[in-house]
């Protein structure tokens, strides 16, 4: 098959494709500055929820010399929030997580309470208490709607496999029967809220990632078309266990910069295809 629309703009997740943990990838800080040079719209998304937009650009910067503006760069924690005030404006919520999500939860006007919420919302944290996930899991069970920001079983650190959301939502999800919602990816309404957010459009944008079972999945859902780099979860011999493919695989970042490039030469729209998977 071969795609003639055009690219415009450009989604990636973070970890796996611009960094892996503190250590940038090859590739990614010119990828970034090239968007920036042309003003080429993007965002860097993270189903992580610990961190705001402003934390996770000083930590670019500063561990790995990436620097991304922070209104480029979209958390599980922005869309959580994001998804609650479509749903139910002005509403209430016992907030376990950090402060990435906790701001963004009081930004768009919710009182954070114990007392009767409309919903629980489970984000990552590094110290979740005993004590908090008893009093989620008697909120759910009196009635309050069960949000998880993503569904991450796991997630690295530097002395090894962390808990993530997924993990303790499971034990939520056991004590008390009910299923979360998960809104970060493979939720492509992820995807769909960060293309609003940058007023994209799906048939003009390409989401990047490493992960078959996250990113490139919850990209072809939303309607774009996907890069898989093979520099962090899913390798390239992976590939063909899965049902469906991205529309290229590349070895790195580093592969896609010449797209970009070549996208922003006047009168020249790159094509990406599916014909070099």
């Amino acid at each position: 098959m071969t795609d003639s629309r055009a690219v415009r703009t450009w989604l990636t997740d973070m970890d796996g494709v611009l960094v892996r943990e503190e250590d940038p990838i090859p590739g990614a800080k010119e990828f970034i500055a090239t968007l920036r040079e042309h003003d080429v719209p993007f965002l860097v998304l993270t189903n992580n929820s610990i961190f705001t937009p402003r934390d996770l650009r000083v930590r670019l910067l500063r561990s790995s010399g990436i620097d991304v503006p922070e209104e480029s760069i979209w958390t599980s924690a922005l869309a959580t929030a994001q998804f609650l005030d479509d749903q139910r404006p002005g509403g209430s919520a016992y907030v376990v997580g950090e402060s990435g999500l906790t701001a963004a939860i009081h930004d768009v006007g919710y009182v954070m309470t114990d007392q009767d919420p409309d919903y629980v919302v489970l984000g990552e944290t590094r110290t979740y208490s005993f004590e908090a996930i008893t009093r989620a899991i008697r909120l759910i069970a009196a009635g309050a709607r069960f949000i998880a920001t993503n569904p991450d079983p796991n997630g690295p650190s530097a002395q090894g496999m962390l808990p993530a959301t997924g993990s303790v939502a499971a034990l939520i999800s056991t004590a008390t029967g009910r299923q979360p919602y998960y809104i970060g990816k493979p939720n492509p309404l992820m995807m769909r809220s960060a293309l609003n957010r940058i007023e994209a459009h799906s048939e003009t944008t390409v989401m990047i990632g490493d992960r078959m079972d996250t990113d490139i999945i919850s990209g072809l859902e939303a309607g774009m078309r996907t890069i898989l780099v093979a520099t962090g979860a899913t390798q390239r011999h992976q590939v063909e266990d899965f049902p469906y493919r991205p529309t290229r695989v590349v070895d790195s970042i580093a592969d896609v910069v010449p797209f970009v490039s070549r996208m922003c030469l006047p009168e020249d729209d790159e094509v990406v295809s599916d014909r070099t998977v």
